[in-house]
């Protein structure tokens, strides 16, 4: 049995995508265990770019079973235009299986969710508005529908009636929202989109713990990332699910026993969505340099990302949460070039030094980051196969990245392509 949970170590966008694309070439299951279409994932292989937002990056390889968690929350539109968009490709989704337990994203709760983010007015989280936390919200209110009832037509029926009756209710008294959702033109349309999914829905925690019995090697894929944890990030600025380590078992359906490595991705910089303190962030002419060299763009979004330095601080906190067992470093191209590099090693905060990152997002907003800073590298490292090719300094870079970490770097990405990966130690 081997089993790697993959996860982000930042504020997500790290390049998981990639990685779990890359993991993926050893792994016989992968599994997307929390999220939604508010995450996405770009794995570049050749001149093809694939643009994911549900589907494990796993799929790209045909002998790959890929599974959907019960812990993930799916708009069955946009998983229905993903897989068209990969048979396009020329990539075979037959593979793909769908956990029945599930919660799907209805029409409403995209308007709940455009809806509260205009009433926070200044205060807004800047979520992506495609109601990933109001379908979170109704899981916990126990009025969630599932992908079970979404293929069931009568019990579709039974549960959505009320759901839309409640949900027009609440937008209309509540944020004065002049639209109303129609109870018999959103059943005939999920109904259609159950029926085309139906196909897919299998017990992935059952594939799951018999893959397991069996020795094969699964990879766990995270979306989003640790600082947006709903428990253990930047709350309020965060996301409505858990991205951490613990959330696969509880997001698949298996036992923390059977969980053996937990690889943590970062990008050799930082980089955060969204509102809420950031505070390596550099708001200058060198984080546009590294936000248009970086490509830092969001993948469901388009949002330009805002950039700042390596934080090690956060990097500790990512290992603490998780339990990392190694760290896997992507985008050490985009540093090329640079004079100096600066990795954040502690906060300032009045006058004391935190080596720890804070509970308080209002004592995180007035931390002023302590920096090492480190020569840069001017050689072209896109190309270089083995590690120990990379420029001497690039990989003194790396190492100080490793010590204040406390993580051993098992990847490196040297560039976007599945090929620009170096490995120092084997994950499976």
């Amino acid at each position: 049995m081997s089993t790697v949970i993959l996860v982000g170590a930042q504020w997500g966008d790290e390049g998981k995508g990639k990685v779990t694309d890359f993991l993926a070439q050893q792994a016989e299951m992968v599994v997307r265990y929390q999220g939604g279409n508010n995450a996405g994932h770009t794995v570049v292989v050749g001149d093809k770019v694939y643009k994911l937002h549900l589907i494990p990056s796993g799929i790209l390889y045909s002998d790959k079973i890929c599974l959907i968690g019960n812990g993930v929350v799916i708009d069955p539109e946009v998983l229905l235009e993903e897989l068209d968009a990969l048979e396009k490709q020329g990539v075979s989704t037959a593979n793909l299986r769908i956990s029945p337990r599930a919660h799907v994203i209805f029409p409403y709760h995209k308007s709940m969710d455009m809806a509260e983010e205009d009433r926070k007015g200044k205060q807004k989280i800047g979520t992506t508005c495609r109601g990933i936390g109001p379908a979170y919200t109704d899981k916990a209110s126990r009025i969630g529908i599932r992908i079970v009832e979404l293929v069931d037509r009568e019990e579709l029926e039974a549960k959505l009636k009320d759901v839309i009756e409640h949900k027009n209710n609440v937008l209309s008294k509540v944020y004065n929202f002049k639209e109303k959702h129609d109870y018999r033109q959103v059943l005939e349309l999920y109904s259609g989109y159950g029926e085309k999914l139906k196909k897919y829905v299998s017990n992935v925690s059952i594939l799951v713990n018999e893959a397991l019995d069996q020795g094969k090697k699964v990879l766990f894929e995270g979306a989003q990332g640790t600082l947006l944890d709903i428990d253990h990030g930047t709350y309020p600025f965060v996301t409505s699910s858990s991205p951490i380590a613990a959330a696969a078992c509880l997001g698949a359906g298996l036992g923390p026993t059977k969980i053996n490595t937990v690889v943590g991705v970062a990008k050799a910089y930082i980089t955060r969505v969204g509102e809420g303190p950031f505070p390596t962030e550099l708001q200058d002419e060198l984080g546009n340099r590294i936000r248009d060299r970086g490509h830092e763009f969001g993948t469901t979004t388009g949002r330009p990302r805002r950039c700042g330095w390596y934080d090690a601080v956060i990097a500790r906190y990512a290992a603490r949460v998780n339990g990392l067992s190694y760290l896997a470093i992507t985008k050490l191209d985009v540093l090329t070039g640079l004079e100096t590099l600066k990795i954040c090693t502690g906060y300032k905060y009045k006058g004391e030094i935190l080596k720890e990152f804070p509970d308080s997002l209002k004592v995180l907003a007035q931390c002023e980051p302590v920096y090492q800073e480190f020569p840069g590298w001017q050689e072209d490292i896109s190309t270089i196969e083995d590690y120990n090719q990379l420029p001497q300094n690039a990989r003194e870079y790396m190492k100080q990245l490793e010590e204040l970490s406390g993580v051993p770097v098992a990847i490196v990405g040297v560039g976007p392509g599945r090929a620009q990966t170096l490995v120092l130690k084997e994950i499976f």
